[in-house]
This record gives C-alpha cells, sequence and structure tokens, in this order.
C-alpha cells in the first residue's frame, strides 16, 4: 500500500475528481497522506498584458470554489497554484516523496501527439508510481 499519494486535477473538470479519489483511498496504506492539487496554466505575459487581472483572478477563485465543493466532507486539503502543470505535478511530486500519483488522461488529439499531454510528461518523468486513468 502507498503512504504518499499526490492527486492532480484538472482546474475546468472538478466532477472527475471523485473518482481519483476512490482510487487514492483504495491504493492508500494505513496513515497515508493524499494531497490534491490543481495547477492554473500560466498564462504567457503578452496575452496577460493585455487582459485584466481580475479575469484571472476570478478564474483562480472559481476553479478553486468548485474544487472545494468536489472535496467537501473528505478532509482533505486542497492546492491550487499557477505554473506548467507538468513541471508543477512534478515539483510536488518531489517535495512531498509521492510514491503514487492518480492523475487523468484523456483520448489523445492532434496537439498531444506534437506537445504531449500533462498526463504523457508525468508518466515519462515521475521518480514514482503512476496510475492514469482514462
Amino acid at each position: 500500500m502507498f503512504k504518499s499519494i499526490l492527486v492532480p486535477v484538472a482546474p475546468d473538470h472538478p466532477e472527475r475528481l471523485e473518482e481519483q479519489l476512490a482510487i487514492a483511498r483504495a491504493l492508500a496504506g494505513e496513515d497515508a497522506r493524499i494531497a490534491v492539487l490543481s495547477v492554473v496554466e500560466t498564462v504567457p505575459l503578452y496575452v496577460a498584458a493585455e487582459v485584466p487581472t481580475v479575469v484571472f483572478e476570478r478564474a483562480e477563485d472559481e476553479t478553486r470554489a468548485a474544487l472545494e465543493k468536489a472535496l467537501d466532507g473528505t478532509g482533505l486539503a486542497l492546492e491550487v497554484v499557477h505554473g506548467h502543470a507538468p513541471t508543477v505535478i512534478l515539483d510536488k511530486m518531489r517535495e512531498m516523496a509521492a510514491d503514487l500519483v492518480i492523475i487523468r488522461s484523456h483520448k489523445p488529439g492532434l496537439s498531444d501527439w506534437v506537445m504531449g499531454s500533462t498526463a504523457g510528461r508525468v508518466v515519462r518523468h515521475a521518480p514514482c508510481s503512476v496510475h492514469v486513468i482514462r
């Protein structure tokens, strides 16, 4: 059983968190730590300069509210951060010494074949086990 589990969740899909948490609980050992992380992608500076700050703040607030609602009653804390999702997830894995990551993936599209998906990058670079849900 795993002792330190990271559950990254896409900011735009809080409804999918329940399945990830069910898997995390099933694979968690006694006294396991489960951390929930959501990464809001950083917008390029040339875009951010043209968009009022309130737009980004509102988006983060809405993301946090939807995910906190999905976590209500679980006793788990949520961390919402800005950055490049794969990099932030991999950094968090190392920081918390995670021994399992439970991440969702989608059917790859053209851009995923060219640039790669978040889940794909996490799988390729993770220092621990990764459980991918499709």
